[in-house]
């Protein structure tokens, strides 16, 4: 399903990424961890078509990524990615279940579809009561449960999810990284967890570490 073949990046003459290639079937969940600044973000960025790579090529269900331009990539992602991000980019003017039910109103779900998947993944989240909360209101493990839940509201065929735990006490962690590889395992999707901890990813069915060289099997 996903195919990443030789795919370099540099910044300002650095190279971030030194022919990094991974094979995910349908149903896998795959870990990558690796030491702060070795690049563990900018992998999902470009397998996500955030950034461009500056050599290789990153095949989703067969589809070269490297050949869409930027609005196709944006429907992409929209239509097929799930991505958790770190910093978790919750909109502070919408409530909790509006946060997470806004990828299936940008995909044109109708109102009551949208109420019904978002209450049920903010309920799978542990935050079930708080839907008409606000971002400010809510602690900073809780946004991160937020962006868990938008990532997965709109079944994705890719998962992609960078330190999803990273503020997460360990019984939430337990519970979201069972969410994650749930959802995977239930819609034949492709995960990858990009973490330092290795309890979680320990969760995954393959692990590899990231280093300047590329990805070695654990």
């Amino acid at each position: 399903m996903l195919y990443i073949s030789g795919i370099e990046k540099r910044f300002g003459g650095r190279t971030v990424l030194g022919a990094v290639s991974l094979r995910v079937a349908a149903g896998e969940y795959v870990a990558i961890v690796g030491e702060s600044g070795i690049g563990k973000s900018t992998l999902l960025n470009v397998i996500a078509g955030l950034e461009p790579p500056d050599a290789g090529k990153v095949l989703f269900e067969d589809l070269n990524t490297s050949d869409l331009d930027d609005d196709a990539r944006t429907v992409l992602r929209r239509e097929k990615f799930g991505f958790v991000f770190q910093a978790f980019h919750v909109l502070p003017h919408l409530t909790v279940q509006q946060n997470v039910g806004l990828p299936l109103l940008l995909r044109g779900f109708d109102l009551g579809q949208i109420r019904i998947k978002s209450t049920k993944l903010v309920a799978a989240v542990g935050l079930a009561g708080r839907e008409e909360s606000m971002p400010r209101e809510l602690s900073g493990g809780e946004l991160q449960r937020v962006a868990i839940a938008r990532a997965l509201v709109g079944e994705p065929r890719l998962v992609l999810a960078d330190e999803p735990t990273g503020n997460l006490d360990p019984e939430n962690a337990r519970q979201v990284l069972a969410l994650l590889r749930e959802q995977v395992k239930a819609h034949g999707a492709a995960g990858i967890l990009v973490t330092h901890s290795e309890a979680a990813a320990a969760t995954c069915d393959r692990r590899y570490r990231l280093t300047s060289a590329g990805l070695a099997p654990l």
